[in-house]
């Protein structure tokens, strides 16, 4: 992604948990937006840049499909053996900053453009849009939903209205699931969460529950749909940063390079043998 002397990290906006290492907190519990990463969206933004693509489907469940699975698996041990490092600290500035140079400034310059986009979206339909702290940790750390840990991967708590991620995440899914990542691949997921916070502040993520309380033979179905709508808002986002040239093609190509070797079935088929 393209960022310039414009774009500012704003880290009043970020929960810098990095380094503490922190082991406190229940398991986490049902209501989390989890990352059901899908291409879906991605295609949309590729067929608006004038290409085309493929996707897998990802369900939410209590965390979101990939969530449940890398949370089967055994804990990251590059974020654990990190966990008690002291973390960099954010630049303030995000000209010239890639998820390779510098991932948290990274991570928090892409979360300041999403928020962005979305408070200048809402102000021009007439509403007000209320930011959500996003939580950088290593290894695990507390949350309004339980604990959270690296092998859960990135989700949303609706009770505390905050976004989790270790970035040690994205070198799993690089050097386990074999995903060429990029940097659009990873704002990609950070705008998934900020879809599951429009949500909840819509009242959708609320409605969904209650349709899967009265209908739990839906529930699977109900919750693939939340999903499929956060990658909606996500994709929104992406358009607009393409059209104001924050992202080339070749990011959305490598963005799709990941949703497919990230997909719930292609992570399921390679750490279980099967797909369920």
């Amino acid at each position: 992604m393209d960022f310039d002397e414009g774009d500012s990290a704003d880290t009043t906006q970020i929960d810098d948990r990095r380094g503490s290492g922190a082991m406190r907190g229940g398991m986490l519990g049902v209501g989390a937006g989890g990352l059901g990463i899908v291409g879906v969206i991605i295609a949309i933004i590729t067929t608006l840049a004038g290409g085309g693509g493929t996707g897998a489907l990802g369900g939410l469940g209590g965390l979101g499909g990939l969530g449940d699975i890398l949370g089967s698996l055994s804990q990251g041990t590059a974020s654990s053996a990190a966990s008690s490092a002291p973390a960099a600290p954010i630049a303030t500035s995000c000209a010239g900053v890639t998820s390779t140079t510098d991932n948290a400034t990274f991570i928090t310059c892409a979360q300041n453009n999403i928020q962005k986009y979305w408070t200048d979206a809402f102000a021009g339909a007439g509403q007000t849009y209320r930011p959500a702290k996003l939580v950088l940790f290593s290894g695990s750390t507390s949350s309004g939903c339980g604990q959270a840990s690296a092998a859960t991967g990135p989700f949303y708590c609706p009770p505390d209205g905050r976004v989790y991620l270790d970035l040690g995440f994205f070198d799993e899914l690089q050097s386990r699931f074999g995903a060429k990542g990029g940097d659009f691949a990873q704002a990609y997921v950070v705008a998934h969460e900020y879809g599951h916070h429009l949500q909840n502040l819509l009242g959708i993520e609320s409605q969904m529950r209650e349709l899967q309380r009265r209908t739990p033979s839906k529930a699977n179905e109900y919750s693939v749909r939340l999903e499929l709508q956060a990658d909606c808002f996500a994709g929104v986002w992406g358009h607009s940063a393409y059209e104001n040239g924050k992202v080339s093609k070749r990011e959305i190509s490598l963005a799709l390079d990941a949703a497919a070797s990230v997909g719930d079935d292609r992570i399921q088929r390679a750490t279980t043998g099967r797909v369920n």
